[in-house]
Parts: structure tokens; C-alpha cells; sequence
């Protein structure tokens, strides 16, 4: 009669509840770490969005001062690039550049040229030092910006004077230039500057903070009023918000490798980092040499070894491995027991003869077969394998 043998299943195969149970902690800190990013990201897009853009109407956007200048006539015109600024510089037509330290200074050098002369006027947002200087030659920006947001005129800009104070407070400028007009003065700097054009008629407005612009500021001080004088004087007005996508940005002259874009401060963070891990490296780092034999803490059973090495060998169905583990064990086992030296117990030529000849019946082909035989087909066959080198050797260790 075949009886069909089943392994049993161990303690060291998980289960399915097992397994989410471990898991469960790293895939509850992956959802906490995503949700913050999508809050994070939504609370930065509804502070950030549209800022200085006349078609928004979030806080920091500028609808409401565009809405203004079309109540008295002005028409606004939004652009992204910097070929559509420069064709539409013109006498009847004021510049508003929102973020001058964006463009490139190629981009900033051609802006320069094309306003020169163009006779119209050119309204420069909270340039820093890297832009003012190219888009309006005479003007330097101050390091230090200012310290009170709300300041007076102090000047005698007619538009100035009529706005009263307004929030100009920002960053800082100074001239050589004798015919400009410094207005809003912080500690004897001016935060509004109007630089006449040696010609055409036209001029370049500096203005030290985008405040009197943005919607939720417009109401405040003589805000509005300053933004209507600077901005309404010619009936076109040009908002050039500049993009990172503008094919102007991206001239050989101006182009930017990845390391020049890192600070400074990222580059020493980094080799800081890189010796404090070759360090630990060390530290952890095993010494060189020999092994040295070490005591286990715990006293693991011989069948656990044993049953350990059994699952490995059928997770990755290694039944030839298998039996030649059980057949080498078994031929050590009985070689002494026939007298057959250790170093020759895995020889067919010494062990068949004397093991043939202690059971006085089995022959040594079947022997053969049996202890030194092709690896078995299924598991079945290995069992069946296991039970028949055990019965040899309890038939040689008989007296």
C-alpha cells in the first residue's frame, strides 16, 4: 500500500495576518508622511498662488489694481515672455516687471535696450541686486532692507505727494543719478526711486516692495492711489510676469550647471557627511584577520537546525541537495561500522563491498542505488528515500 506523505506546515511560515501585522506600522507612517505632503503642498499653493498676477484674485494676486486702471482706461495686458515685453514697449505703454531677479542677465541686458528709448515707463517690482543695477544703470540696491513697512513720501514726486504714506517698506536703494526722484526714505535710503531716460521722454520706476500692489494691501494707506499714479500714466499697461519656461532663459552664455545652482553650504554639508559615514564604516567594520569561534547566547536543538534547513531546501525545491545531504550523513554514519575509514565512507569501491557483506543478503547494486543513486523525482520520493536510508542503518547498527 503507497501512502502519499504531506509535509506539515511550521511555525515559520507566516500567515497573511502575520505578515499585515508587521507591515502595518511602516505603511501607517507612509500614509501619515503623504498626507502631510499634500497638506503641506495645498497650504503653500494657496499662499503662493498667483502672486502679483493682475488675473488673480487670491491675497497675494493684483486683480483688484488691474481692475482699477481698466475703470480709468488703462488696458492690461499680461505677458510671459520676454519677446512679447519687449514688442510691446512703447511712449503710451507702462512696464510692470514683477519679479526682475528671475530673468537671466542676457534677459535683463535686452529688457534694458529695448526701453531705453522706447519714451514709456518701465516699473521695476522689488529688484535686488542682482537686477537693478542692469535694468535701471545709476541704481544701487541696499542690503539691509527696511525696517517699517508703512513710510511718508518725503519727496517731491507729485504722485507721491498726492498718495500720502503708502507701504513701500522693502528693500533699499541709492543713485548717483541727480535728476532722480527718491521718495519713502528708511534710515536716508529710498524705497522708491523714478529714474528720468536721458532720452524719450520716458523713465524707470524702482519700487522696494510689491505691497501697494496686491489685493488684500490695496485698501491700506495711500496704497491704491500710489498704484493708480505709478501704473495708469500711459493707457497701456504691460504685466510681465517672467517664466521659467521662456526660451529666452536658456542662452549658452546663461546657462547653469546643476553644481553652480547648489550653495556653497550643500557642497561642504556633503563632504561633512560623506567622511562622518566612512567614519561609522570604520567603527562598525569587523577587524581583519582570521575567524575567531564565538559561543551562541542560546542553545539551539539539533531539530530545529535540522527543520530550518528542510524549509530552505523545499522553498527552493532543492530535492537533489536534500538527498545528497541525507545519503552523505547516512554514509558517514555507517562507513566506521563496516570499518571503513572516514576519508574513504563517500567511495562506492570501499563501502559497497564491506556494507554487502555485513547485511549478508543486499546487493551492492541495490546498495548503490540507494546510497549513491540519482536524486528523487518528487517529494514523495524523497520521503520514501529518508525512510529507507533510516531502515539501513538501524539494520547495520543491529548486532
Amino acid at each position: 500500500m503507497t501512502t502519499e506523505a504531506t509535509l506539515p506546515a511550521t511555525s515559520a511560515s507566516p500567515t497573511a495576518r502575520q505578515v499585515l501585522t508587521r507591515t502595518r506600522g511602516i505603511a501607517l507612517a507612509l500614509v501619515v508622511l503623504l498626507a502631510a505632503a499634500v497638506v503641506i503642498a495645498l497650504v503653500r499653493s494657496q499662499t503662493k498662488h498667483g502672486a502679483l498676477d493682475p488675473r488673480s484674485a487670491d491675497p497675494a494676486g493684483s486683480h483688484a489694481v488691474a481692475a482699477l486702471l481698466t475703470g480709468h482706461g488703462v488696458d492690461t495686458r499680461v505677458v510671459t515672455t520676454l519677446d512679447a515685453a519687449r514688442a510691446a514697449t512703447g511712449p503710451d505703454t507702462t512696464l510692470l516687471v514683477a519679479a526682475p531677479d528671475l530673468l537671466t542677465p542676457g534677459q535683463q541686458r535686452q529688457l534694458r535696450t529695448a526701453t531705453a528709448d522706447s519714451g514709456g515707463r518701465t516699473v521695476l517690482v522689488a529688484a535686488g541686486s542682482s537686477s537693478v543695477g542692469r535694468l535701471a544703470p545709476g541704481v544701487t540696491a541696499d542690503p539691509v532692507t527696511s525696517a517699517d513697512s508703512t513710510l511718508d513720501p518725503d519727496c517731491a514726486l507729485p504722485a507721491a505727494r498726492r498718495a500720502g504714506s503708502a507701504d513701500t517698506g522693502g528693500i533699499r536703494y541709492t543713485t548717483t543719478r541727480l535728476d532722480a526722484d527718491q521718495c519713502y526714505p528708511s534710515n536716508r535710503l529710498a524705497t522708491l526711486i523714478r529714474v528720468p531716460d536721458a532720452t524719450g521722454g520716458g523713465d524707470t520706476v524702482v519700487l522696494g516692495a510689491p505691497d501697494i500692489l496686491v489685493n488684500d494691501r490695496l485698501d491700506e494707506q495711500g496704497n491704491a492711489s500710489l498704484a493708480l499714479q505709478l501704473l495708469g500714466s500711459r493707457p497701456h499697461l504691460v504685466w510681465y510676469l517672467p517664466s521659467l519656461s521662456d526660451s529666452a532663459a536658456t542662452e549658452p552664455g546663461d546657462q547653469k550647471s546643476l553644481v553652480d545652482l547648489l550653495p556653497s553650504g550643500w557642497l561642504w554639508g556633503t563632504l561633512q557627511l560623506f567622511v562622518a559615514a566612512a567614519l561609522a564604516a570604520l567603527w562598525r567594520a569587523r577587524r581583519l584577520g582570521p575567524l575567531v569561534p564565538e559561543k551562541l547566547p542560546v542553545a539551539i536543538r539539533a531539530s530545529e537546525t535540522a527543520e530550518g534547513r528542510a524549509r530552505l531546501y523545499r522553498k527552493a525545491n532543492a530535492r537533489d541537495r536534500a538527498a545528497a545531504a541525507l545519503r552523505s550523513t547516512t554514509r558517514t554514519r555507517i562507513a566506521p561500522l563496516v570499518g571503513v575509514p572516514a576519508s574513504q565512507a563517500h567511495t562506492p569501491e570501499a563501502l559497497l563491498p564491506a556494507l554487502s557483506a555485513r547485511l549478508h543478503g543486499d546487493g551492492q547494486q541495490a546498495l548503490h542505488t540507494l546510497l549513491f543513486g540519482a536524486p528523487p523525482s518528487d517529494d514523495a520520493a524523497l520521503i520514501t528515500l529518508a525512510d529507507r536510508l533510516d531502515a539501513l542503518e538501524r539494520e547495520v547498527r543491529r548486532p
